[in-house]
């Protein structure tokens, strides 16, 4: 059986749904999911338009959600489950390594973007850290994000009306900080943190931490209570 801190921060068995048309890999999934101490699989789903009806009665805390699906896309799939089941974190799990796909697979309200070639432990540690209210990425994809914020682009407006203290959560934020690791830093309560968050989502008119990540690393430097650019 695999070990994995896997509970999540109220100790809970972590329930996870599967949105993949491989056969195969759907079937390794689950097996993965369920020999996995602290996790249970509520769903398998092989199509967007299957995942869309099964999934939001099972209130999953993770989605593993693949991109290139038959009908409808897992783009497409998780900006509607972010309407239907906004509780449920979406982790893509794909073979693509491109960046406009992942930028949209983001704007979609995807909280993570890791590889399918990845290890066991590697989509294990990606279902704890999004579960932890992180923004897990392989390292692959992680450099490609970084190159693109290397190339000039035109800033996102929005981050000028944030506060002093929501503009300090979100440099965390894109720091990839969960918000237990939020709290301990500024010293303040988790459910303050997640308080701020709601505020920043709604100001900057985003569905995803890692969607506001994006918007504060493309804001133009030098703005009101802009701190220092993060490390991603």
């Amino acid at each position: 059986m695999v070990q994995a801190d896997s509970s999540s921060s109220d100790g809970l068995m972590t329930s996870v749904a599967i949105v993949e048309d491989s056969a195969a890999f759907r079937r390794f999934l689950v097996d993965l999911i369920n020999r996995t101490r602290g996790h249970r699989c509520v769903c398998a789903c092989g199509s967007a338009e299957e995942a869309l009806v099964t999934i939001p009665p099972q209130h999953p805390d993770v989605v593993l959600m693949d991109i290139h699906l038959p009908g409808d896309s897992g783009i497409a799939c998780t900006a509607r489950l972010r309407e239907l089941a906004p509780e449920a974190q979406v982790v893509m799990l794909t073979v693509y390594k491109d960046i406009k796909m992942i930028f949209q697979a983001l704007k979609a309200g995807a909280c993570g973007y890791v590889l399918k070639r990845a290890s066991e432990r590697e989509i294990l540690e990606a279902i704890a850290e999004v579960r932890a209210g992180g923004a897990p990425m392989t390292p692959e994809i992680a450099r490609l994000v970084v190159r693109s914020f290397q190339t000039p682009a035109a800033a996102s407006p929005g981050t000028e009306t944030l506060s002093p203290r929501e503009q300090e959560i979100l440099a965390l934020l894109a720091e990839g900080m969960s918000n237990k690791e939020i709290s301990t830093r500024l010293c303040i309560s988790f459910f303050t943190v997640r308080a701020h968050l709601m505020h920043i989502y709604e100001k900057l008119h985003v569905r995803s931490r890692t969607e506001a990540a994006v918007k504060f690393l493309r804001a133009p430097a030098g703005g009101s209570a802009q701190p220092p650019a993060p490390r991603l």
